[in-house]
């Protein structure tokens, strides 16, 4: 619940007291920011065109209330930088608004949230497989690593009077760095940027290109803080959770898909153009063995990671595209589910109600009631 800010001069003083003589232990206590199940509102602040009432009627009470009842604890909720900024910087103030709504919104149905900054103008992830990055300059702009400080105080301005136990920052999404160092090294500029303002919010980092597992290994994280949750992303293997996406190379794939095993029979293969047999060829796609053991391998690096800092470790993405074989996507599924439970990862779904979600917004009902009792089985 928001704080309530009083007038009375004594108690801003005592307020500017309290802050100035802030000792370590107030500093470095950890937060209760405990997740567990929870999934991402993404296509409605973030990746949408949606405006106006369209937006506004996009995302309401009742799917807060909903994913309580389901059992879910906790929200992802992305936000692009294009609609709560205009070019010049200014705040674009609907979009202020629903996201402050939808907050109080997780509070009032006992769900955490976590923000997460998912698309800026000076990153955007998918610019380097769309072929024109030229527009990503983060990693080698002082001017773009400002703007993106900037953004965060702003944010923080407006959401710091949340509780720390009801809130996190993800601060960026995705990072797709040419070398690892320089999203290490601006880490430890946001890092420090926000603490100055927020001693104790919980931060969620993630590991660079693409939040890659494979990258965790290469991640450097600010010592001594306890309040920071580890974030990857998974969706491999590919070929089946993004069977048929028409924005990924490997969705033009049109053989079957056999999974647990080996992914790609010869005859398939041989089916397919040299286009495509090249992406299944560099993926091992047809020699090999995809199972609970291979996501096992997969999510070994991020385990270490998060068990070398002590910190928890979050799926912030994973999930299969809609129109994947049902029972394919199931078997996947309760495999990941195993891997995460094994180990005391925390995860968000991709997503709620776009096109891998389980939510038909439009027709108000499920759309994948099966997927539904997976992810909320007990």
């Amino acid at each position: 619940m928001k704080k309530t800010f009083f007038s009375l001069a004594i108690v801003a003083v005592s307020m500017l007291v309290l802050t100035a003589c802030s000792t370590k232990s107030e500093t470095t206590e950890v937060n209760n920011f405990r997740i567990n199940r929870g999934t991402n509102l993404s296509h409605w602040l973030s990746q949408s065109e949606e405006r106006g009432e369209a937006r506004r009627q996009h995302i309401q009470e009742d799917d807060f209330e909903r994913l309580e009842q389901l059992g879910f604890d906790f929200v992802r909720l992305p936000i692009d930088e294009v609609q709560f900024w205009d070019e010049e910087g200014n705040k674009l103030p609907e979009a202020w608004d629903l996201m402050i709504n939808a907050i109080n919104l997780a509070e009032k149905h006992h769900l955490r949230t976590i923000v997460d900054l998912h698309i800026i103008r000076s990153h955007y992830f998918n610019a380097v497989n769309e072929g024109d990055d030229s527009g990503n300059t983060l990693f080698t702009s002082e001017k773009s690593q400002k703007d993106l400080i900037n953004m965060w105080y702003q944010l923080s301005d407006v959401l710091k009077g949340y509780s720390n136990d009801s809130v996190a920052y993800e601060f960026m999404n995705e990072p797709v760095a040419d070398d690892h160092e320089q999203w290490n090294q601006l880490i430890v500029k946001v890092h420090k940027a926000l603490r100055e303002r927020e001693p104790q919010r919980t931060l969620v980092i993630g590991s660079n290109r693409w939040q890659g597992y494979e990258t965790m290994k290469y991640l450097k994280v600010p010592e001594n803080d306890k309040n920071i949750i580890l974030s990857f992303h998974y969706y491999n293997p590919m070929i089946l959770t993004h069977y048929g996406a028409w924005w990924t190379p490997i969705g033009k794939y049109t053989g079957k898909v056999n999974y647990p095993g080996v992914l790609v029979s010869k005859e398939d293969y041989d089916a397919q153009t040299p286009e495509v047999q090249k992406l299944l060829d560099e993926n091992q796609y047809t020699t090999q063995v995809w199972d609970v053991d291979k996501i096992r391998a997969d999510f070994a690096d991020a385990i270490a990671v998060a068990k070398k800092y002590g910190l928890q470790l979050f799926c912030g993405e994973w999930g299969v595209y809609e129109p994947v074989d049902r029972e394919l996507a199931y078997k996947w599924t309760k495999d990941m589910l195993t891997v995460f439970k094994e180990n005391n990862i925390a995860w968000t779904t991709w997503c709620y109600d776009a096109d891998f979600g389980f939510w038909d917004q439009q027709k108000n009902e499920y759309k994948d009631k099966g997927l539904v009792d997976l992810l909320t089985e007990k």
